[in-house]
């Protein structure tokens, strides 16, 4: 699906970035973007990626045109969208925001290069031979979502200490998730009973949350999924219908509503995202790029939400949020 009306977006910031000299040619590059989710809560991931192009000299409209692919978190579509863009005969296409995306660029071209933006390890993915020298047509940035999965148990814990059940929810259709033995053993230590609830359509995020009444669960944490990203409205909003405190990774969740998100700040990632896509446009391998590690995160509290919940944030955590949300 193409999505140019989405420049409309982002076309204010893109017109005050700077333009270099590349700017200037009358010849457009034309490059892939693969999203596992949709446009709506993208536009500031979507600005800095812009921007990190346009510090190599491309901007969408002048000498860059950019087919959009989204998958509105339904992940079997990935497959056809990336093959649809081989097909278009992209330079480069960028596969940021899941493992799934990256992998079906992967599979739909060997010599297209693609750079990726992801949470898990790509050496064990097999998206690249090691960090420093990716080899074949891939690199691109990881982040430390799961890495830091436990701390954000552990950030829920401390918000609400008098709850013993915690719920975890995952996809449908997942019987293990990476990152999943950890968290277990986090809530472990804590003394917390972890139960984990399964939703893979609007409806079974409504069922998830009349399960968690039923376990008489004190908290929720949502495990990193386009598909939950692509719902975070309505996660944030049952959170709030059924007053169940909630964490996720993402600060699109305490925007909307949710009471705490936690991880990696997409600020430096996808500008280097867009960085390296310029470098590929202008003429660098991807074999030659390594492999960026963003080690940046967020914390991000809503207030408004913790009043409404009824939960007292301690101090300490609000002087080390990066933006409470009052």
């Amino acid at each position: 699906m193409r999505r140019r009306e989405f420049i409309t977006l982002i076309g204010g910031a893109v017109a005050a970035w700077p333009v270099g000299s590349q700017a200037q040619q009358s010849a457009k590059s034309t490059i892939g973007f693969l999203g596992s989710e949709s446009p709506d809560a993208w536009a500031g991931r979507l600005q800095e990626l812009h921007r990190g192009l346009s510090e190599l000299g491309f901007v969408e409209g002048q000498n860059l045109s950019v087919e959009y692919r989204w998958a509105q978190g339904r992940n079997e579509r990935l497959p056809s969208m990336a093959a649809d863009l081989v097909r278009e005969q992209v330079k480069v296409i960028i596969a940021p925001g899941s493992t799934p995306a990256a992998l079906a660029a992967q599979a739909s071209t060997k010599t297209i290069p693609i750079v990726f933006e992801i949470a898990s390890d790509p050496v064990e993915l097999g998206l690249v031979s090691s960090l420093s020298k990716p080899g074949g047509n891939v690199t691109g940035v990881t982040t430390l979502n799961l890495e830091i999965g436990p701390k954000r148990l552990e950030l829920l814990h401390n918000v609400i200490p008098s709850a013993k059940v915690i719920g975890l929810m995952l996809l449908t259709f997942c019987s293990a998730s990476l990152g999943l033995v950890g968290l277990m053993s986090t809530g472990r230590t804590f003394g917390l009973e972890m139960h984990v609830l399964h939703a893979s359509t609007e409806d079974e995020l409504g069922t998830a949350f009349e399960q968690l009444k039923k376990i008489n669960a004190g908290g929720l944490m949502i495990a990193a999924d386009p598909f939950f990203s692509s719902h975070v409205k309505q996660l944030a909003a049952l959170s709030i219908r059924h007053a169940v405190p909630s964490v996720y990774q993402f600060r699109e969740f305490a925007s909307a509503g949710g009471l705490l998100s936690y991880g990696t700040s997409f600020t430096k990632s996808f500008r280097t995202v867009g960085n390296y896509a310029g470098r590929i446009l202008k003429g660098e391998k991807p074999a030659d790029l390594p492999v960026q590690q963003a080690t940046a995160v967020e914390l991000i509290i809503n207030q408004r939400t913790a009043e409404a919940l009824g939960v007292t944030m301690p101090q300490a955590l609000i002087s080390r949020a990066d933006e409470v949300i009052e």
